[in-house]
């Protein structure tokens, strides 16, 4: 988890702390300036901190229907399930296996470190709204389980703060399971998933009475 103030806040606070900055220094002498501009500083942190309170933010490692071109994209990019910033495209460091299950054709990332590929997917900031509904989405912890996965960034489009370098190793959180079937680990494995590849398993979701 990373503790992230927004931009606006950010930009709110330090064009306040320069504006007074500005006025005062033509009135007060050094010492008297640095003394008020400190209590000054703590002031205004403290009000922008009750009116724009700190925004705690997640990383999410997405390697299934939820990426670009997927068929859930829509849904990580809907502003009412909370927010969600692409970063970078990503690959996990160890090997696991991704395969294709179930009638509705799921990509599940299996917790079996050091069998498949090295999967390739997206990671995501998001914060504590959106990570809630990835949870119900993602039927967490009946179906998949939210647990810790290391990441190679490969390419990024993230400004300043939120800058990834290519090659920088981190971690993040990651839809996984270990409630699979002994078969699925027969399954053919994949590198990076797109659900209209020459698998042919196109997903789609049971929309019939049970």
């Amino acid at each position: 988890m990373i503790s992230l103030f927004s931009c606006k806040t950010r930009k709110v606070w330090l064009k306040s702390v320069e504006l007074v900055s500005a006025v005062c220094f033509c009135f007060l002498s050094n010492s008297q300036f640095d003394l008020w501009m400190m209590k000054v500083s703590i002031i205004l942190w403290l009000i922008i901190s009750v009116v724009c309170p700190a925004v705690y933010m997640h990383y999410v490692f997405i390697y299934g229907t939820l990426k670009k071109g997927q068929s859930n994209h829509s849904i990580i990019k809907n502003t009412t399930n909370g927010q969600a910033e692409f970063l970078a495209r990503a690959r996990t460091v160890e090997r696991y296996p991704l395969v294709i299950a179930t009638k509705n054709n799921y990509p599940f990332l299996l917790n079996v470190p050091g069998m498949g590929q090295r999967v390739h997917g997206e990671i995501y900031c998001v914060d504590q709204k959106m990570l809630d509904f990835l949870d119900e989405f993602e039927a967490c912890p009946e179906l998949y389980q939210r647990t810790t996965v290391q990441v190679e960034v490969q390419d990024g489009d993230g400004e300043g703060a939120n800058t990834l370098k290519p090659g920088r190793f981190m971690d993040a959180f990651v839809y996984s399971t270990t409630r699979y079937e002994p078969e699925w680990l027969q399954k053919p494995t994949y590198e990076n998933y797109d659900t209209n590849g020459d698998h042919g398993l196109q997903y789609h979701e049971d929309t019939s009475p049970e």
